[in-house]
């Protein structure tokens, strides 16, 4: 059964039983990205680490980065 499936399948359920809806599926799938590096920069600050902007890692990654030949 897909993601959507379940949902339908929810939102029927709540409906008959005059409860609220289910958020939709992938709603919060960009919060959850965010929070999850929000929380990986402050383990780095507390490791000593420099808390780097998050485009930091892609950019080296591409060798694209300032400064590198």
């Amino acid at each position: 059964m897909t993601a959507i499936e379940q949902y339908l399948i929810d939102t029927y359920r709540a409906s008959q039983q005059g409860a609220p809806m289910p958020p939709p599926p992938g709603r919060d799938d960009v919060a959850v990205l965010r929070s999850a590096r929000t929380y990986a920069q402050f383990r780095a600050v507390l490791e000593g680490r420099a808390a780097r902007h998050p485009w930091w890692a892609t950019l080296c990654r591409l060798g694209h980065a300032p400064g590198r030949t």
